[in-house]
């Protein structure tokens, strides 16, 4: 329960903007939004056609949502880059244990950085609390 003096945003626990096409300058505004939502378990921004550049910022946030069980990526237009971007923080993500790249035509090798899963047709990503 979060306390009286808090934002509505620390409070958040899951995020469905999925659809909402919010592109790349949008999910820069989004990500500084992120930093204060410090018990969000879910985010699902599915087709919210973000790109590679959008998924930087992202990825200059959620090694902070440490609560995020559940993160929801697929049809972004990230491909191998966008991904590339996303691995190197997805390791700090410590609570997650859904993950959905699906349909960001990223190929084998960034499949494999952002979980160990064996090749392109893997679009979701599961996993017992270790990277």
């Amino acid at each position: 329960m979060c306390a009286k003096s808090t934002s509505i945003v620390a409070c958040l626990v899951h995020l469905f903007l999925s659809g909402n096409q919010i592109g790349s300058r949008e999910a820069k505004m989004l990500a500084d939004l992120l930093r204060e939502c410090k018990a969000l378990q879910t985010l699902d921004l599915n087709s919210s056609n973000f790109g590679a550049e959008g998924s930087g910022s992202l990825a200059g946030v959620l090694g902070e949502c440490k609560a995020l069980e559940n993160l929801v990526l697929c049809n972004n237009n990230l491909g191998a880059e966008g991904v590339g971007r996303l691995a190197g923080v997805l390791g700090e993500c410590k609570a997650l244990v859904c993950l959905d790249l699906g349909d960001n035509d990223m190929g084998a090798e960034a499949c494999g950085r952002a979980g160990g899963v064996s090749g392109p047709g893997h679009s979701r990503v599961e996993r017992q609390r270790s990277w």
